[in-house]
């Protein structure tokens, strides 16, 4: 255990967290069974430290962050190793990459039974449904999903701020004097395009070549989040990275699922359950009409984020893919998003109509649709400048 108790000593010493995430404030500390989703690459593994150091010191052996990468941990399993800890005036376990021991949730159970003085606190992949297929987890488990980095993080880091998030609504009704505020202190298009090209995943503060990071970031989402969670045969692997890349250089038009599974020598409903997989991973966004849902097939799949857009050769996505694909990211977090009429067109909430516009537009007063319109620092009425839905989360 004293080797356990190192390792963690010196990654929370070590650790460099630069922005402090909201979810921090969210999560309810006091719940003795905590799992945290999350795309791979959006930092679970900080957030895990970063609480650790908040509330303990690095040597205060109430507290132990362990992988379970750990040969050890893999031998003997979750539940002993808990039961070694909470033995020795053990607390609170940070276990990261929970769904790599086998019979996770059993395990976690059994160390929720038996051991009540202890809490845990765990990380997993988006593709795990930690409720639904996991029964025995069901009422004592609180589950939290971390996202990338939005524009509004990207942005309080760069230029070393400390501006707010504001809800839909809030950007809907006072977006003229939002956006003033903001200008005020920081023009945000300056930083725009770098966020949509690398600010997404915290690794981009990794002095690393971004693009090739991002990309073996990818290929491990389909390589282990998809086929191990999910138990998929090893032979289906390229087969699913070939749909992924189909999908995805496209462009813009509805996903012709019957087609894609001809060419891939598979059955309609395999293909559509892979994308739902290549969803779940937070690979894709599927964007369906309004009251379509799964296993129809949507009416269109993007990227779950525009990062990923750049990481593909050939480059074939215009501009408008990539505004529309920031616009769809920045609202999934705690909004629906339809498609609605034309290509240009989404529906939120079932009831706001959304068009994505590269430039301001002299529109009609009764015009019922809001702009969200890329080339603007402060809108006016139904325009509201495209950067501003980053300040979401």
């Amino acid at each position: 255990m004293e080797s356990f108790f190192r390792t963690h000593a010196y990654l929370v010493e070590h650790l460099k967290a630069p922005v402090r995430r909201d979810l921090m404030d969210e999560i309810n500390w006091k719940d003795r069974m905590i799992g945290i989703k999350g795309a791979r690459g959006v930092g679970k593994t900080t957030f895990l430290l970063q609480y650790a150091k908040e509330h303990f010191s690095p040597y205060d052996h109430s507290c132990l962050y362990i992988n379970t990468n750990n040969f050890y941990v893999q031998n003997i399993g979750i539940a002993e190793f808990a039961g070694e800890f909470y033995h020795s005036g053990g607390k609170v376990l940070l276990i990261d990459q929970v769904f790599k021991q086998p019979e996770w949730s059993t395990q976690l159970r059994e160390c929720y039974d038996r051991y009540p003085g202890l809490k845990i606190v765990f990380t997993g992949s988006p593709v795990m449904r930690l409720k639904e297929e996991n029964p025995e987890l069901n009422g004592i488990v609180k589950s939290y999903n971390l996202r990338g980095f939005s524009f509004r993080e990207f942005l309080n880091l760069n230029a070393g701020l400390q501006l707010r998030p504001y809800s839909l609504q809030e950007i809907i009704s006072h977006h003229k004097q939002i956006a003033t505020d903001i200008l005020s202190k920081v023009n945000p298009r300056e930083y725009f395009q770098a966020y949509l090209h690398h600010g997404f995943y915290p690794f981009f503060l990794d002095k690393v070549n971004y693009s090739e990071n991002l990309l073996k970031n990818m290929n491990m989402m389909i390589e282990v989040d998809i086929l191990l969670v999910k138990q998929i045969e090893l032979k289906y692997l390229a087969k699913i990275k070939q749909l992924f890349y189909m999908l995805t250089t496209s462009g813009s038009s509805v996903p012709n699922v019957s087609q894609l599974a001809q060419e891939l020598g598979m059955s309609r409903a395999t293909v559509m359950h892979y994308i739902k997989y290549l969803e779940e991973a937070r690979l894709v966004n599927m964007i369906y009409a309004k009251g379509d849902e799964f296993p129809k097939k949507p009416a269109r799949v993007l990227l779950h984020n525009s990062n990923l857009m750049y990481s593909f050769y050939p480059r074939c996505f215009d501009e408008h893919d990539v505004l529309e694909t920031f616009f769809c990211n920045a609202l999934w977090k705690d909004h629906q998003v339809n498609k609605h009429g034309n290509l240009c067109s989404f529906l939120v909430d079932e009831k706001v109509e959304f068009k994505i516009a590269e430039h301001s537009t002299k529109l009609k007063s009764k015009a019922k649709a809001l702009y969200a319109v890329n080339q603007c620092d402060i809108g006016d009425g139904n325009q509201i400048p495209l950067w501003l839905f980053g300040f979401l989360y």
